[in-house]
């Protein structure tokens, strides 16, 4: 049985990778936020009395169910109105938070000897990394991110996306090609 403490600490390791995997399937902030939100609820209140060797498995699947129902009732939402936001142009984007640029300035700040050049170079790169898994398809985006972001192995990946361990195979080879084929055309190798 997981104590209150373990559950909060649980909670705390997991969000900002929750989030930042939430918002590359829902391309949508606010919305991450509220399933993540939600999906930790859940857990607490339905699985917090489970041992918290179980609490990893159980979240993802709860978050990967909490995104398909969203997406499920923007489907609904979308049918029944038309939303004038829809036509707007999302030019504000500039202060929003991206872990893979902090990721790459905690990074810079480590390796002190790099130039201003490379610094860019390597922002750049995440950059298109980050917009390339964006375009994958949102099996082969949400398989790759649990196998390479959230360290997954195939059978956790496979229970958490409610396929066979075949299905996350393929998926994520799918993935790969498709981002290696992509990057390496904006002259990307890595």
């Amino acid at each position: 049985m997981a104590s209150e403490q373990e559950l909060s600490d649980f909670l705390k390791s997991v969000d900002k990778r929750a989030f930042k995997r939430t918002v590359y399937h829902v391309r949508d902030e606010e919305a991450a936020l509220d399933i993540v939100q939600d999906s930790m609820i859940k857990l607490a209140e339905h699985y917090g009395d489970k041992p918290i060797n179980e609490l990893p498995m159980l979240f993802q699947r709860i978050l990967s169910n909490s995104t398909l129902d969203w997406f499920r009732r923007q489907k609904t939402r979308n049918a029944l109105f038309t939303s004038l936001s829809d036509f707007e142009s999302s030019s504000d984007d500039a202060g929003d938070f991206d872990l893979l640029e902090n990721y790459a300035i905690e990074g810079d700040q480590r390796e002190g000897s790099q130039s201003a050049e490379d610094q860019i170079r390597r922002k750049q790169i995440f950059h298109e990394i980050e917009k390339e898994i964006q375009e994958l398809p949102a099996r082969q985006r949400e398989a790759f991110l649990m196998r390479y972001w959230e360290e997954m192995d195939v059978a956790e990946t496979a229970a958490a996306m409610g396929c066979s361990e075949g299905s996350v195979k393929t998926h994520c080879f799918r993935a790969i090609q498709t981002l290696s084929k992509a990057l390496k055309a904006k002259g990307i190798e890595l």
